[in-house]
Order: C-alpha cells, then sequence, then structure tokens
C-alpha cells in the first residue's frame, strides 16, 4: 500500500541505522518533508548525499546524542521554523547486548541499554509534544522488539529496556489520545542486516525482517488509516 505524506514533516532520529535509514527514505518516496537526526553526523550525510541542501529535508549537521536532556529542542524549533509544523515522530535510536545471566551482567550494561532504548524515546518524544499539542495534530512511533513481550535467559537487560518502551508508549498514547495525537509502538523481530548476517552466519536469514518490511508498518501507523489505531505494540517478526 502507498501512503501519500505530501504536506506532512516527519523526524526521525537514528537516522543513519539501517532501520532508521528504511523509515526516512519511505517518509521521503511518500512525499513528506523529512529532519533527519544521527548521533554520527558524518554518517548520516554519507548516507542522504542527495538531500544535502534540499529545501524540503533538513540534515542535521551535528551529531544528536538523544541521550542527553533536550538534545532535540533546538532541532525541533528549526525544524517548525523552516516547515511551518512537525507532524511525525520516529525514534529509531535502540541498542542490544546480551549474552550474560542477570547476576553476571554489569550494572554499567543495565544503564546502557536503558539509556539507548527507553531515554532516547522519552528524550525525542517530550520535545515534539509540545508542538504536537498545539497543531492538535501528530504521529508519535517509537521502536521496541519482539524481546520486549517476554524475559529470556541472558537477555534481561535488554528485554526489560524494550518492555520500558512499550509501557512508555502505552501510557503516552493514554495521555494524548483526547488531543490528536497517536502513539504507537513496532516489534521487530531479528533485522535482516549485513551487521547480523556476519554475527550469525548460520541462521536461516529468509526468516529474518527486512528494515523496509517494519518502515511499511512505521509508515501505516504514521498515516490517517492508523487514525483509530492507539498504544499498539504491532508485531513485525517476519517468519520467525
Amino acid at each position: 500500500m502507498m501512503f501519500d505524506f505530501s504536506g506532512r514533516v516527519a523526524l526521525v532520529t537514528g537516522a543513519a541505522g539501517n532501520l532508521g535509514r528504511a523509515v526516512a527514505v519511505a517518509f521521503h518516496l511518500a512525499g513528506a518533508r523529512t529532519v533527519l537526526v544521527d548521533r554520527d553526523a558524518t554518517r548520516l550525510q554519507q548516507v542522504f548525499p542527495d538531500l544535502e541542501g534540499s529545501r524540503d529535508h533538513l540534515l542535521v549537521e551535528e551529531g544528536v546524542d538523544l541521550t542527553a536532556p533536550g538534545a532535540l529542542d533546538g532541532i525541533v524549533t528549526q525544524a517548525v521554523e523552516l516547515f511551518g509544523r512537525l507532524d511525525i515522530l520516529v525514534n529509531a535510536v535502540g541498542g542490544f547486548r546480551a549474552g550474560t545471566p542477570v547476576h553476571e551482567t554489569p550494572l554499567e550494561t543495565w544503564d546502557m541499554l536503558l539509556d539507548l532504548n527507553l531515554r532516547t524515546s522519552l528524550v525525542a518524544a517530550r520535545a515534539v509534544i509540545p508542538t504536537m499539542l498545539r497543531q492538535r495534530y501528530g504521529k508519535i512511533v517509537t521502536v521496541a522488539a519482539r524481546a520486549a513481550g517476554a524475559g529470556a535467559a541472558n537477555m534481561a537487560a535488554y528485554s526489560a529496556a524494550k518492555a520500558a518502551v512499550v509501557r512508555l508508549t502505552e501510557s503516552m498514547a493514554a495521555e494524548l489520545k483526547g488531543s490528536g495525537i497517536n502513539v504507537n509502538c513496532v516489534l521487530p523481530g531479528t533485522l535482516d542486516t549485513a551487521q547480523n548476517r556476519q554475527e550469525r552466519p548460520g541462521a536461516d536469514h529468509s526468516t529474518w525482517v527486512a528494515p523496509e518490511a517494519v518502515a511499511d508498518v512505521v509508515l501505516f501507523l504514521a498515516s490517517g488509516a492508523a487514525r483509530a489505531v492507539v498504544g499498539a505494540s504491532v508485531p513485525v517478526f517476519g517468519l520467525s
């Protein structure tokens, strides 16, 4: 299904990553103006060389650490000054680490995973919600993971961090649903990326999920077709 986002402005964080890139490209192809943010500004410019200097797209020229309070506030202000509005937020920033039982997992690993997954989602949402409230329109899509649904051995910190993203999503959805703002979440399975193939060469890659397939679901949740979808966590598991 093709979506038409003409006249809409979408902010994508982690836009130089595998999923963020797929989401940003999908919005661009669907006619949206985009505001693209990444921790590595150089990589962002390498991934989207055609969008540099475009009047319809803003590539943020400095790296943005979304664990820092207020990291997006100035960027939201700039986007509204440029485009007159900000309609959509997709927070594609996240991190993964696993392999140790709870009692052997350093507290630093817990802090890191909660920061990269939960804190970035919170900082990004806090930055855009006031603008969306003024517009009485907005779509926020967070990214959790299949691991949010249940704990598993040697994956407690990651699972807990992604589960927290789901609870944050549900709480924001309940708070904002009368304000013209929809908040929902996607739960990707294992993404079919070059990095994951290298780390798991013996796996059946045909069962993994293409980032573009997750992007399709994100665009649905950001579209008018999902106007009645509030606080949902949509599984995108592929064939796994």
